[in-house]
């Protein structure tokens, strides 16, 4: 079994959402064999910006949907989407 890297968005709630106390959520989820390795913040229209994550995963079942699922929890987060899949 290989990995993926999965190229995550994640759009606030509002444009007065705190990205970088949303991003040190992000940071604080604990998944095991997930690293997030790159991480940027992105200007969308009329002020508002979102997270996007560069994250590598083991290739099993369910771990990203999980992941994303626990994104989503976050106070601020309006929705995650995978943009990007790719097998390393």
């Amino acid at each position: 079994m290989g990995n993926v890297m999965m190229k995550i968005r994640v759009m606030p709630s509002d444009v007065n959402v705190n990205l970088e106390e949303v991003l040190e959520n992000i940071k604080n989820i604990q998944f095991e064999g997930v690293e997030i390795r790159d991480t940027a913040i992105q200007p969308i229209a009329f002020g508002l910006k979102a997270i996007v994550l560069m994250v590598v995963m083991p290739d099993a079942e369910g771990i990203g949907d999980r992941y994303v699922e626990e994104i989503g929890k976050i106070e601020g987060v309006e929705s995650v989407e995978i943009e990007d899949m790719e097998l390393l």
